[in-house]
């Protein structure tokens, strides 16, 4: 999933504090699941809000919304069209895709971000996502066992370590980071396929990731 933390108060606060009707509009996906941009959130940042906007003698008529998913048109139904299009700001706590798509869909609306968007993740512990995945366009998984190197590597070394693995954890962060080649090796270990290992990989092709612009995938299979 996308991983999102929510963005400094100061800073939200200092992009819509000249609003006078704010719609604060969370996500019930991905930014719900780590706790940045879902229902809850939304409420607890549009009471913050209106408190900030009290103090400065002023006042933000506050709205509080919030659809399954802000990257696909279809979820915003007619409640949350006439909520959107009633604001003259909108304070999307969806990630970088969801603020773009609405600015795609309401062109005339004022759109401002909540959440710093930052990488696609999964959940190790209650309160604690990690990085999986670098969305490259080009997965090489079934190289390295499931074990991505592209993104779990802190060098995104294809061909092993580099001298600074130690103990089995990374040099960029030795408390925390375990080294990508520890993990493949031990993996390929346990599968009986250390062989594997003297395969030569040759240079990334980054041609699939940002090479050309934006990506997009079309299924002819399912285009009406």
């Amino acid at each position: 999933m996308i991983i999102a933390e929510q963005k400094p108060f100061k800073e939200i606060y200092e992009s819509v504090k000249d609003s006078e009707k704010l719609l604060v509009l969370g996500c019930g996906t991905c930014v719900t699941v780590c706790m940045a941009g879902g229902e809850k959130e939304v409420g607890v940042l549009a009471n913050q809000i209106r408190l900030a906007a009290g103090k400065d003698g002023g006042k933000i008529e506050v709205t509080e919304h919030t659809i399954t998913r802000q990257c696909d048109e279809e979820f915003f139904d007619e409640g949350a069209s006439e909520k959107i299009k009633e604001a003259d700001s909108v304070l999307s706590l969806g990630c970088g895709v969801g603020v773009q798509h609405i600015v795609q869909l309401y062109p005339d609306v004022v759109v401002r971000p909540g959440v710093n968007t930052q990488f696609y993740g999964a959940t190790l512990q209650q309160g604690i996502w990690t990085e999986r995945c670098a969305g490259c366009g080009e997965c090489v998984l079934e190289r390295f066992e499931g074990i991505c190197p592209i993104a779990r590597c802190s060098k995104s070394l294809m061909n092993g370590p580099c001298g600074g693995s130690s103990n089995g954890m990374c040099e960029v962060d030795p408390e925390n980071t375990e080294c990508a080649w520890q993990l493949i090796y031990d993996r390929m270990k346990r599968l009986n396929k250390l062989d594997k290992l003297m395969d030569y990989q040759p240079p990334k092709d980054w041609s699939h990731d940002r090479d050309g612009g934006p990506r997009s995938v079309s299924r002819e299979d399912v285009l009406f």
